[in-house]
């Protein structure tokens, strides 16, 4: 089995100081949402092994605070900064996600943006938890996380369709589940 974690760099600010898209920077709320994703990653381990990350600065910081929340004597994945994430399609994606074949991690996570990374989890999608496809059908918001996992031992086998949606989740979401 292979799993697949899908996160979109947290809320940002609306323009950069440098007018570059690629250099918008995390906003404070985006802050909150990185570091609080990433403790829910690490309360739900097995951390990923590898990390593909998106170099934008909203992504890039996104990984940094995410992972800073994960530490906690667990081994440390493997990162990478792979220019090809921004502004990728699903199909762009999927090559990437196949790419892993070499380093074989078992989990996998991928830092990056909308629109390429909400289509990707819709594509990927086919069965799975019904709860977590109504609530990711609308968006994969910012610091939403999507986990796939994949009936498989080898990433170049990972097609649309073929993920299994074992979770979705957002700050928003884990806001709404610790009220009730």
């Amino acid at each position: 089995m292979r799993r697949l974690l899908l996160l979109r760099h947290a809320k940002t600010e609306t323009d950069a100081p440098s007018g570059q898209d690629q250099d918008r920077r995390l906003d404070e709320r985006g802050r909150h949402d990185a570091a609080e994703i990433g403790g829910w990653i690490r309360r739900h381990s097995p951390l990923p092994d590898l990390v593909l990350v998106s170099p934008a600065v909203r992504a890039a910081q996104t990984w940094e605070i995410a992972h800073e929340a994960m530490k906690d004597g667990a081994p440390q994945p493997n990162v990478e900064f792979l220019p090809e994430l921004y502004g990728a399609d699903p199909t762009q994606l999927l090559t990437t996600i196949r790419m892993a074949s070499a380093t074989d991690p078992k989990r996998l996570m991928l830092v990056g943006h909308n629109p390429g990374l909400h289509e990707l989890a819709l594509t990927l999608t086919g069965s799975g938890d019904e709860t977590a496809k109504r609530a990711l059908s609308d968006n994969l918001p910012t610091s939403g996380l999507a986990i796939f996992d994949f009936a498989t031992d080898d990433w170049n086998e990972v097609s649309f369709r073929r993920g299994k949606l074992v979770l979705f989740v957002s700050p928003k979401l884990l806001k709404q589940s610790s009220s009730d």
